[in-house]
């Protein structure tokens, strides 16, 4: 078996294990009774396997849980990628769930609104989905045998700004409390950023997420709001950085921008650039590459915080 079909395999196993939780009481989010989005789910959506699923038309955001046999303690809010247009189930989520839940790490995967969507938070739509999810894992801790003060996010692509944007406005307003969930704390205790979007100044920003976030006509203070590298203070959570160079989608320097931030501010970040990888290598795309040791070399960095 090679190693694509060995991850498929228990990537499966991972999979048939796993539970689903709603982000929101309701289920439906209290800000999508004004969008008109519709719920889809890709199958296939690049055609390589079963597991490469997508979803589109997001109002009920879910977390899917990928607990390991032997929890070490620590959670990590996963947000996968999909350009804010979708978000990926598989390629960015589930198959992490195998070599992290080997280490004892905890995974919540969610999906996410999407900010052109026509939802009543406008832009910060995904934002107010990250942080009721973290207020909810780390409410649950005890739950999952976790420590509420090592639960970390863990970002892919647009998925890296959304959880970029956790990581710096965890504290904005930028939905109503609806219950004693929402009195805990959304702040990460670390960050993960894998090829992530950051900036939405031209040339460096990617069109797509721009766009989405932004409009077509940004002003500075929409494009300042959304470049979550302004919004780094001290206070801001230790940093895990990785980007390859030859990314063809989300120009390196995204992540270049975010490292210069977060030094300036004295806050721990840790960079690993890959000469080759392309966008979105996750694991898969990584097998056979340098690129693929960065789950140990994440966790690594991880472990010597705590």
């Amino acid at each position: 078996m090679n190693a694509h079909d060995a991850l498929l395999t228990r990537m499966r196993e991972a999979v048939a294990r796993s539970r689903e939780l709603s982000v929101w009481p309701q289920d439906e989010a209290p800000g999508a009774r004004q969008s008109p989005a519709v719920f889809t789910l890709e199958e296939r959506l690049t055609g390589a396997s079963e597991l490469d699923r997508s979803v589109t038309g997001i109002r009920a955001p879910r977390i899917v849980v990928y607990a390991p046999e032997n929890p070490n303690g620590i959670g990590i809010l996963v947000t996968p990628g999909g350009s804010y247009r979708r978000v990926v189930l598989d390629k960015e989520g589930s198959a992490l769930a195998p070599e992290f839940n080997d280490r004892g790490y905890t995974l919540f995967v969610m999906t996410y609104r999407l900010p052109g969507d026509g939802h009543a938070e406008g832009a910060d739509a995904p934002l107010a989905d990250l942080q009721r999810a973290m207020r909810l894992i780390r409410a649950q801790a005890t739950r999952w045998q976790l420590d509420p003060d090592k639960l970390g996010v863990l970002g892919f692509s647009a998925g890296g700004h959304a959880a970029a944007s956790l990581g710096t406005r965890w504290n904005d307003a930028v939905y109503a409390p609806l219950d004693e969930t929402d009195a805990f704390s959304a702040r990460p205790a670390f960050m993960g950023l894998a090829y992530p979007v950051m900036t939405m100044e031209e040339p460096v920003a990617h069109p797509g997420s721009r766009e989405a976030l932004t409009g077509t006509a940004p002003d500075d203070a929409a494009i300042c709001r959304y470049s979550p590298q302004r919004a780094v203070n001290a206070s801001t959570p230790p940093t895990f950085l990785l980007h390859a160079v030859d990314d063809p989608a989300v120009k390196v320097e995204n992540s270049l921008l975010m490292f210069n931030a977060l030094h300036a501010q004295g806050v721990p970040v840790e960079m690993h650039l890959f000469e080759q990888g392309q966008h979105g290598f996750g694991i898969r795309d990584a097998l056979g590459l340098p690129a693929h040791v960065w789950p140990t070399l994440l966790m690594n960095w991880i472990e010597s915080k705590q």
